[in-house]
């Protein structure tokens, strides 16, 4: 058997590399339309591309509560036709995206509207790149495999939480694997995107809290990440910043204008930082949550974040301590191990003030190894962590989190 120091100077050589890759490749960033009334203007800017006929991924309930209604009304006053599929749940699954690309190519759209929180926008993705590459989803899977360009794809993001909308990452669920995979490629990123905080202003606390620290998940693990570049780190503590300031408003007041929006360019600010930094151990186990237990993202997230923070301190201190400075934590004579166990014990303050839960009522102790053992795969091979853990310490990590 490999000793496991060893093991980790493989892993950590092999995200030096994908580093110099990252650091070298043109990553894309959708036009922005920004502020209250902005996913108008970007249907307008829909029809300016020439643009006839339309597939909108959404989901039942957004479809249900009319949130879609003036997108629709501004799109049948500029002569754009469209369709609606509105057949995506949380976590979409590979039968779930197949069935939209048959809408899409029923419907004989020239392009896609994402309209929704991050899985809509995730598996309008994988449909527009489905569209032009005659290839499975699995074989997608992983990193810079969508070698065709994917019909062009639109994006209204309605929760401040995953950042989809400008990330090269979709992630697919398969239900019989009892698996989530993600999909990595700078072909991904929608070409429009609309930041508008007046669409967020009706989602309940609970999914607010939810999808906001989601939000501070990507800010966070994109700026303790060994590949962490000047530009992803700007990012992160700007996303850092207003997630402390704006998620306890937006949470507390939801007609809060200010703070929704200001949350939706956390959302997006965090996930500029993770689609080059990339994520880490949270986002590793959390998917596992949601293939095993179909737990929400945002949620896992939310519970897992701390546990893994405390494992990695050590290794990520001073980083740690300057997220503490950002979110307002620090205090006269503090020195750097004091204020990142603040900054830590801040997260952990918020999950109890939104009551998210400090362990998943779901997990089971028998699942505990296959979880441990998927995460770290994905994470070794995909992450470049602060620190390394074995299955063992994973597994232990875990199970912290029995109820």
């Amino acid at each position: 058997m490999i000793p496991f120091g060893v093991q980790v100077a493989g892993y950590q050589s092999l995200m030096k590399t994908l580093k110099g890759v990252v650091k070298t490749l043109p990553f894309p960033k959708p036009t922005l339309f920004s502020g209250p009334g902005s996913s108008l203007e970007l249907c307008e800017a829909i029809s300016q591309m020439g643009v006839h006929k339309l597939l909108i991924v959404t989901d039942s309930m957004l479809v249900k509560i009319g949130l879609l209604g003036d997108i629709e009304k501004k799109l049948k006053a500029l002569g754009v036709r469209y369709a609606i599929y509105d057949g995506i749940l949380p976590d979409p699954t590979v039968e779930q995206i197949e069935n939209g690309l048959k809408v899409l190519k029923r419907e004989r759209c020239q392009a896609i509207l994402a309209v929704g929180g991050g899985s809509p926008i995730d598996a309008a993705k994988v449909i527009a790149a489905r569209a032009t590459n005659d290839k499975a989803i699995s074989s997608m899977e992983g990193m810079f495999k969508v070698f065709t360009a994917p019909m062009p794809l639109y994006a209204i993001p309605t929760t401040a939480g995953t950042g989809s909308e400008v990330t090269i990452a979709a992630v697919v669920s398969d239900p019989k694997r009892k698996k989530k995979s993600p999909i990595m490629d700078p072909k991904l990123v929608p070409m429009m995107a609309a930041l508008d905080g007046g669409l967020m202003t009706g989602l309940p606390p609970h999914i607010t809290a939810a999808t906001g620290m989601d939000a501070l998940t990507h800010a966070v693990e994109a700026y303790i990440s060994a590949n962490a570049l000047p530009e992803t780190d700007g990012y992160a503590l700007a996303a850092t910043k207003l997630i402390m300031e704006n998620l306890p408003r937006a949470v507390a007041k939801g007609k809060d204008l200010k703070a929704r929006q200001a949350m939706s360019f956390a959302s997006y600010y965090a996930a500029l930082a993770f689609t080059r930094a990339g994520v880490g151990y949270v986002h590793a186990i959390s998917h596992n949550f949601g293939a095993f237990y179909h737990t929400p993202h945002g949620l896992a997230n939310a519970i897992v974040m701390p546990y893994v923070l405390d494992f990695s301190k050590n290794s990520c201190t001073r980083k740690l301590a300057r997220l503490g400075e950002v979110s307002g934590l620090r205090k006269k004579g503090d020195r750097q191990p004091k204020l990142a166990a603040r900054f830590i014990d801040r997260i952990r303050e918020l999950n109890t003030e939104f009551g998210i839960p400090d362990g998943l009522e779901a997990l089971e102790k028998s699942d505990i190894p296959a979880i441990a053992r998927n995460a770290l795969k994905e994470a070794h091979y995909t992450y470049a962590v602060p620190r390394y853990m074995d299955q063992r310490t994973c597994e232990k990590l875990i199970s912290k989190m029995l109820v």
